[in-house]
Order: C-alpha cells, then sequence, then structure tokens
C-alpha cells in the first residue's frame, strides 16, 4: 500500500508580525483573504523596508511619532505555499484563509 502526501505548490516568503492575542501570525493577507506571498526573501525585505521609509516620512511631517516611526515589528519568514492558498511554516504552524469583517 503505497501512502500519497500532498506536496507544497512552491516555497517563498510571507511577512508576520506578532500580536499579543493571536501570536505569530501574517502581516497582509490579499483581496481573497489569504496570506501576501514574496517570491525572494530580499523583496519581502524591501517591502519592509519601503513601510518603514514612508512612517519616517510620516514623522517627519508631524503626522507619527518618533518612536511610532522607528518601530519595525515585522519580520520575514519562508513558507511552503500549498494548492489552495495557505502556507505553512518550518515549526509546522498553517496560516490559510482570513475572514474579513
Amino acid at each position: 500500500m503505497m501512502l500519497v502526501t500532498a506536496e507544497p505548490v512552491r516555497s517563498g516568503y510571507c511577512i508576520f508580525l506578532n500580536t499579543v492575542c493571536e501570536g505569530i501570525v501574517p502581516a497582509w493577507s490579499d483581496e481573497r483573504g489569504l496570506p501576501v506571498i514574496y517570491e525572494t526573501e530580499v523583496e519581502a525585505q524591501k517591502e519592509i523596508a519601503e513601510l518603514t521609509i514612508a512612517r519616517l516620512q510620516e514623522f517627519l511631517e508631524g503626522e507619527r511619532l518618533f518612536g511610532d516611526a522607528m518601530t519595525v515589528e515585522d519580520f520575514v519568514l519562508a513558507v511552503d505555499v500549498w494548492p489552495d492558498g495557505s502556507i505553512s511554516t518550518e515549526d509546522g504552524t498553517v496560516y490559510g484563509k482570513q475572514l474579513r469583517n
């Protein structure tokens, strides 16, 4: 008897943040409610850098406090992307479709 196991469609990278209530979660989801995936680690890191630059610009324009502008909570993890669009991290945690209110 042969056991068939599902294989991920591809590897990718996702930006995560650590929340108080839910722990580590994907930072963004797409229009379908699925985690946003980046093809390369550098692409995901550049997204974080661009957001950080935007927050610093908001500080310079008086729209944000310095401490808030300088805080970077986002981080990048390698993920496996599954056929249904869900992702899993190295530790086996699976993140799927997020319900929107």
